[in-house]
């Protein structure tokens, strides 16, 4: 494909050989795009960012200065396997931010979704699989192989520990470490991250219906005050649950994982 004639590319940007510019593209000076690079219709890259590696970004994209972008994991076992990025459309990768492709032992793919906001000096490392509308506030860190779920907000400074799971909806604190699994729609804080309640702003923005809301409250207490081990309790609630939301919490609880769980304080 190459690179399209309708794409804007700066005389001092250095676009290689076999890369594949979209319609419309925009590359400031000083940009470096490698030669694996599939950049979709409308991307812009600004001056200084680099993207390089088997890395597709979707339309509509942007990637701000001195932000790199496909580079290899960094992860002692990669070998210099084939390996990928693929971030989805209207990402926003500001200034300083890290991503990197994938490694053989996590299945070879990063992946970031739709709409997702890479705020400065954040990271996704390798294998990481992101949602959409995904916010990563400045410094935020994901360690390898994390799932991060639609719609989950990561506050400033905070760290992600390899494999951790963080479901739909929920929202970290800044300045935290999460180093278990977060229940979709939770609430964590503290410095070592402890599940401090659910994500009710966030619910309530997202107009979830008031019924929801209160089913959501009583099965959070459950889990916090119920008989039998957490997984227990999480069982009994979808047996006797009625709200789709609450019933996405159990389907989380009882999925597969190698972590365990942040439990209500």
């Amino acid at each position: 494909m190459g690179t399209d004639p309708s794409a804007r590319v700066h005389p001092k940007a250095h676009v290689e050989d076999g890369a594949e510019i979209g319609p419309g593209c925009d590359i400031g000076p000083f940009a470096v795009v490698g030669p694996q690079v599939r950049l979709g219709a409308g991307v812009t890259l600004k001056p200084h960012a680099v993207v390089t590696g088997d890395t597709e970004i979707g339309e509509g994209s942007t990637v701000f200065s001195f932000a790199c972008v496909g580079e290899v994991p960094q992860d002692l076992k990669f070998k210099g396997e084939a390996s990928r990025l693929v971030v989805g459309r209207r990402a926003r990768i500001r200034e300083g931010a890290t991503l990197n492709t994938g490694t053989e032992g996590g299945g070879g793919l990063t992946s970031v979704g739709d709409d997702c906001l890479i705020m400065a000096g954040a990271h996704v490392a390798h294998d990481c699989r992101v949602g959409n509308r995904v916010i990563l506030v400045n410094n935020a860190a994901l360690a390898g192989h994390c799932v991060i779920e639609d719609d989950v907000i990561i506050g400033g400074l905070s760290g992600v520990h390899q494999w951790v799971r963080i479901g739909r909806g929920a929202i970290i604190g800044a300045v935290t470490m999460v180093t278990n699994d977060v229940i979709p729609y939770g609430l964590v804080q503290a410095p070592r991250g402890e599940l401090d309640g659910l994500n009710l702003v966030g619910l309530k923005r997202k107009g979830v219906p008031r019924e929801d809301i209160t089913a959501l409250r009583a099965a959070y207490q459950m889990l916090a005050q119920g008989e039998g081990a957490f997984v227990d309790r999480a069982r009994r609630l979808g047996d006797e649950t009625g709200s789709d939301y609450v019933r996405e919490i159990v389907a989380f609880v009882l999925g597969d994982s190698d972590r365990s769980f942040l439990t209500p304080r």
